[in-house]
């Protein structure tokens, strides 16, 4: 499977970045002309807010992978650039959701694809990792996918979610609710009170790495024998 973004022309991109842009502007002229009409402009400034957080990603995210900034090590896994010996990691963002999970699966096929991507690309990090000696940095990432005991089986520690990170959750919250529907395969409701903050040193993942192989390979079986 490809990541359907990536694999078009650069014409294609940009196309489908302005169809985005001039969706998003139209719903902001709307809900202008309806605060406009009814005097309540909390709606124009509500959902401008929703409306930028759901795009910022499909063109965020293309921006900084260009410039280096943020890094595939999957499909559904990312890693910005270390800073202070921290890597922070992403499980991919509604933009890779809309162009990577297959619509077609179900709900219980899109999220064993899902972790299945998220241990690859870990994997891959880790292995990035041994062969640039940086076996002391410390990796860090938020997620609601991913459950406590899951993260612990494979290397990582729950901490506290700083709050900063709490408002950006906040803030994003429509933009979590459409990419946590896609991976249900459903409308569901993200609890932001069950997304946590995971944590673990390089060195930890090192010695997990045979495990964290073996999970990969049994899901990847897992979603070969239900295609």
């Amino acid at each position: 499977m490809q990541h359907r973004f990536h694999i078009k022309t650069q014409r294609q991109q940009s196309q489908i970045q302005l169809l985005i842009g001039f969706v998003a502007l139209l719903v902001t002229l709307l809900s202008f002309l309806i605060s406009w009409v009814t005097g309540a402009y909390l709606i124009v400034i509500v959902l401008f807010s929703i409306v930028l957080s759901v795009i910022a990603p499909f063109f965020d995210t293309p921006s900084l992978k260009k410039s280096g900034e943020l890094i595939y090590h999957s499909l559904l896994f990312i890693s910005e650039k270390p800073k202070n010996g921290v890597i922070k990691i992403h499980g991919g963002t509604l933009f890779d959701y809309v162009f990577v999970v297959d619509q077609k699966m179900n709900g219980k096929q899109k999220t064993n694809f899902i972790i299945q991507q998220y241990l690859q690309g870990l994997l891959s990090l880790i292995e990035k990792s041994e062969t640039e000696e940086a076996d002391n940095a410390i990796i860090r990432g938020t997620s609601y996918i991913i459950n406590e005991r899951t993260a612990k089986r494979i290397g990582f520690r729950v901490v506290d979610t700083d709050s900063i990170q709490k408002l950006i959750l906040i803030y994003n919250y429509f933009n979590i609710l459409i990419t946590y529907s896609i991976a249900k395969g459903k409308l569901s409701l993200p609890k932001l009170s069950d997304t946590k903050t995971f944590e673990a040193n390089m060195n930890e993942l090192i010695n997990r790495k045979e495990y964290i192989q073996s999970l990969n390979e049994k899901l990847k079986s897992t979603i070969a024998n239900n295609v």
